[in-house]
């Protein structure tokens, strides 16, 4: 572990993100790392109405749609928390955000901030992030020139 030097933390807004986050954090104090979480904002309105097709009017948006946005905006909330007070006890985080197709976006940022490790929550079936990132985990595990830690967590039954 002494060479992960850089660590980037990839966080995708969903309540999950904060093991993988935490995770991070907690390679970052043991080995002495710089600390980079990536935030990819995505917009699950839009994505909704490219994958569906039907749902182009605003008044269409299901549920499911309106609490993942819920939900994303409480990681936010959990996870600035959490960052800031890793700050304030003086762990250096650099925050990256950007928005765009998200294996690309990660792939970009570990070339740009020469990453030794990534740390990436493991993908879970049949939520509504599946729906939202695809297939993204394994083009990412194909395409990254770093190693790679998955974070595997199982997801409590969430009710609609």
């Amino acid at each position: 572990m002494e060479n992960y030097k850089r660590v980037l933390v990839v966080n995708r807004m969903s309540e999950y993100c904060r093991d993988a986050v935490q995770a991070g954090i907690s390679i970052a104090r043991k080995y002495g790392s710089e600390l980079m979480v990536l935030h990819i904002a995505t917009n699950p309105e839009g994505t909704m109405s490219m994958a569906g097709g039907a749902l182009n009017a605003p008044s269409a948006i299901p549920d499911e749609v309106k609490n993942y946005a819920s939900i994303q905006e409480r990681a936010k909330e959990e996870l600035e928390q959490m960052i800031g007070q890793e700050i304030r006890a003086g762990l250096p985080i650099k925050v990256i955000i950007k928005e765009g197709k998200p294996v690309d976006e990660i792939v970009q940022t570990v070339k740009d901030e020469r990453i030794d490790l990534m740390v990436l929550l493991s993908h879970e079936e049949g939520r509504i992030e599946h729906m939202l990132f695809g297939r993204d985990n394994d083009a990412v595990l194909r395409r990254m020139p770093c190693s790679i830690l998955l974070i595997k967590r199982e997801p409590e039954s969430v009710e609609w």
